[in-house]
């Protein structure tokens, strides 16, 4: 649902955003009285694109800020036994039993707190056996808890081939489906090429992960970097895969939307093909300017060469123009169907509001 909300999130706040902080901007920068630029001018539409990079990337940070909360927020097993991530199996019996003695449920007897204390000591003892089980922990650290739902798994073979079989190819699937629908109706066509290298590029690794016993160079660096500036505990390979999901997703989004700007603003070409464009429909216009006014001289020169045998003669000019005058409003504004209803309903309600026995009543 958040994952639905934050796609709905990104079709529709940077938009809103954008025009809000460019009206603010307007308000603070342009003093009162003096013109703003026009909607659709080049420096209204600079200043929009600027506001809007800067609003997309704002936003991508704080998902990816938010993305990174909630997987923080949601402890390991670890982390609620309260053990390291190489810690062996001694060690972790050791800190279950410490744990116990203070969380089992016959402690606190029929209090209120006896349900939650019950379910807390539940969920050490699954996290206990999950880690001292060498396959359920391999499980566990690259699949996540859904693995406890895997139930006919026993050896890591079995849980591997769950996982990629109906967690991982499954979830790329529909991630490709998803991309070329969109690519379909126009909205995900920049970068194409890097978007599906990106997504073939992410699921590799994944599978990587989930298939060997450990951790791939690159990400085991990117690990002790980020746990370094947290100072929080390491990420577990299921945690990054996570996390990088949720990256792409946005990533994709927001290239979407700013990727078409930025690259008119670094290709110079753009801008003077726009110019190029301008110059011709000015010059496009001007000859149309030129053609109609030499269409209007024809016509009156045309109206000239009528009325001269009437030049002269003033009676007959008067009759001429009076005639062409009843011609107009004969063939030309009667017959149009607008004055025709309003003419019919004028007269109709002329005959209604007339008294009994007045002319034009019948």
């Amino acid at each position: 649902m958040s994952q639905f909300l934050s796609i709905v999130g990104w079709a529709f706040l940077p938009g809103i955003a954008t025009s809000w902080i460019q009206t603010i901007y307007y308000g603070l920068t342009i003093r009162a009285g003096d013109p703003k630029p026009a909607p659709g001018s080049p420096r209204h539409t600079s200043h929009r694109n600027t506001i809007h990079i800067l609003v997309v990337a704002s936003y991508l940070l704080y998902t990816i800020y938010e993305a990174n909360y909630d997987l923080r927020s949601s402890p390991s097993f670890y982390t609620e036994l309260g053990i390291p991530v190489t810690a062996a199996d001694r060690e972790i019996k050791s800190r279950f039993r410490r744990l116990a003695a203070l969380h089992h449920p016959d402690k606190l007897g029929a209090s209120s707190d006896a349900d939650a204390s019950s379910a807390f000591f539940i969920h050490l003892k699954t996290a206990s056996d999950t880690l001292q089980d060498a396959a359920k922990r391999y499980a566990y650290e690259r699949f996540g808890p859904s693995m406890l739902a895997w139930t006919k798994c026993i050896t890591v073979k079995d849980y591997v081939t769950h996982g990629v079989m109906y967690t991982i190819l499954p979830y790329y699937a529909v991630a490709a489906a998803t991309i070329y629908c969109f690519g379909l109706v126009g909205y995900m066509d920049f970068a194409k090429f890097y978007r599906w290298l990106l997504l073939v590029t992410l699921c590799l690794l994944e599978v990587t992960v989930a298939t060997r016993p450990g951790f791939p160079a690159p990400l085991s660096a990117l690990n002790a970097v980020l746990t370094r500036l947290s100072g929080l505990p390491p990420y577990l390979p299921f945690e990054l895969v996570h996390l990088a999901r949720k990256i792409t997703l946005t990533v994709y989004i927001a290239l979407s939307q700013i990727g078409p700007i930025i690259l008119a603003q670094l290709n110079p070409n753009a801008d003077k093909g726009v110019e190029d464009e301008d110059k011709a429909l000015r010059e496009g216009l001007l000859r149309l300017e030129g053609v109609t006014r030499q269409m209007d001289a024809d016509a009156a020169r045309l109206i000239d060469m009528e009325l001269t045998p009437f030049k002269g003669d003033e009676e007959m000019a008067v009759k001429l123009r009076g005639k062409m005058r009843e011609w107009l409003v004969n063939n030309t504004i009667r017959s149009d169907p607008m004055v025709k209803d309003a003419l019919g309903t004028s007269f109709k309600k002329k005959r209604v509001d007339a008294p009994a026995g007045a002319r034009g009543t019948k």
